[in-house]
């Protein structure tokens, strides 16, 4: 089984990573389908959504994803990197507070994807002691601790007044980003990643916007998760990523999921001790703008297979596989980002 086999599944969630940058932002840092039965009384009120225009950048962070969860739409985009060219029709509608959301390939086979989900929590916060949703506000609070945030210029994309937001990380172990904001709705128009020696490594924008029409009703969110533990810690990750709650397949596979606010890192744990299951090559690969780092492990006799993939270096990942281990941490704070917790 060698690593080409994983581009398939991956550029199906790079549809979805699409969706989130033009529809729903960093609301969607959910990592299990979307399952009605989880869905929340609560949510976010979308006509409480500030109404001035704003004036600094995270301002404009707040509008952005005000306007990611509030906003129906439907638009045509392009996504450029390393593996091509790539044209897609994308809708987002919202239906009695439940998000419905379409991604469409127009290149080569018709691949169309459909799912219906509520608001994801924004799990890089925590949530408060009196069950109040976090809030966009606490969002762009904890991006401003880990990027310069700036606003740029102004310009047009698509043919719509936009402002453009610059992302400059303050370390090497994240990639820097550059947002075009639509003027009047708030809604993400371009984006840009660049890598640590700012070559772009990929570019998504929307050609078309159509009928952007803000929801005057109530946005369901989740009701909160928990991150479940695992026979394994990761006693490394760059500082501000934060755990999410995700759903275990079996008894010997296991994920994480990590997110800083903008980047995100899956973890995948899988004992591959059985002929049935044989192991990828251990090394790194970068499988279009998404890069992968695979590990093997050895733990009371039983072989486990690490796979972290993510839209952050390759050195980023490496040193994350490197990390994992197998005997319990006594104190897990050491997966909050602490260097001083990499066992090297």
């Amino acid at each position: 089984m060698g690593v080409r086999n994983m581009k398939s599944p991956w550029r199906n969630k790079r549809a979805w990573l699409l969706v989130v940058m033009a529809g729903t932002l960093s609301f969607q840092v959910q990592a299990q389908s979307a399952d009605t039965s989880d869905v929340s009384a609560t949510g976010y009120e979308c006509t409480q959504a500030p109404q001035v225009t704003p004036s600094t950048p995270g301002e404009w962070l707040e509008r952005g994803l005000w306007a990611s969860h509030c906003y129906t739409f439907q638009a045509r985009a392009v996504a450029i990197d390393a593996v091509g060219v790539r044209t897609l029709a994308m809708s987002h509608r919202i239906q009695d507070g439940v998000r419905q959301q379409v991604v469409q390939y127009l290149d080569g086979p018709s691949v169309s994807i459909e799912r219906h989900s509520p608001v994801g929590w924004l799990a890089w916060t925590e949530e408060s002691e009196n069950g109040e949703l976090p809030s966009p506000e606490r969002w762009t609070s904890h991006l401003e601790q880990f990027y310069t945030i700036r606003v740029e210029e102004e310009t047009r994309v698509a043919g719509r007044d936009a402002i453009k937001l610059v992302f400059e990380p303050h370390d090497e172990w994240r990639f820097a980003h550059e947002w075009w904001l639509d003027r009047d709705t708030g809604l993400l128009l371009k984006h840009i990643l660049n890598d640590q020696n700012d070559r772009v490594i990929e570019t998504f924008q929307i050609t078309q916007l159509q009928s952007p029409e803000q929801y005057a009703g109530n946005v369901h969110a989740y009701e909160s998760g928990s991150v479940q533990q695992t026979p394994w810690q990761s006693t490394w990750l760059p500082d501000g990523f934060v755990a999410q709650p995700v759903s275990f397949t079996n008894d010997e596979r296991y994920q994480r999921v990590y997110s800083d606010g903008l980047a995100t890192v899956s973890i995948f744990v899988e004992s591959v001790s059985s002929d049935d299951k044989p192991a990828l090559q251990a090394g790194v690969r970068q499988l279009g703008v998404s890069g992968v780092a695979i590990e093997q492990y050895v733990s009371d006799g039983k072989r486990w297979q690490i796979i972290a993939i993510g839209e952050v270096p390759v050195d980023t990942l490496q040193r994350i596989v490197s990390s994992i281990r197998f005997e319990p941490l006594a104190d897990t704070a050491q997966e909050s980002g602490d260097p001083d917790g990499v066992a090297e």
